[in-house]
């Protein structure tokens, strides 16, 4: 799949970028929690507006 046009590739580029750093950073064992606010200050910081723990809509089918 390498010629795919990918509909969300800056953004998924910015997200991946951020993960790695926070892991590279942090490493593993932290709660759950620490890597959600790391995560969060580390996207905002790469420009993307961040908002957390929001409630979705779940469709029944």
């Amino acid at each position: 799949m390498p010629n795919a046009i990918l509909k969300h590739r800056d953004v998924t580029e910015i997200v991946l970028r951020a993960f790695y750093s926070v892991y590279n950073e942090l490493g593993f064992g932290f709660l759950e929690k620490v890597y959600e606010n790391a995560l969060a200050i580390e996207i905002a910081g790469l420009g993307l507006k961040v908002a957390q723990q929001v409630p979705i809509e779940r469709r029944n089918f």
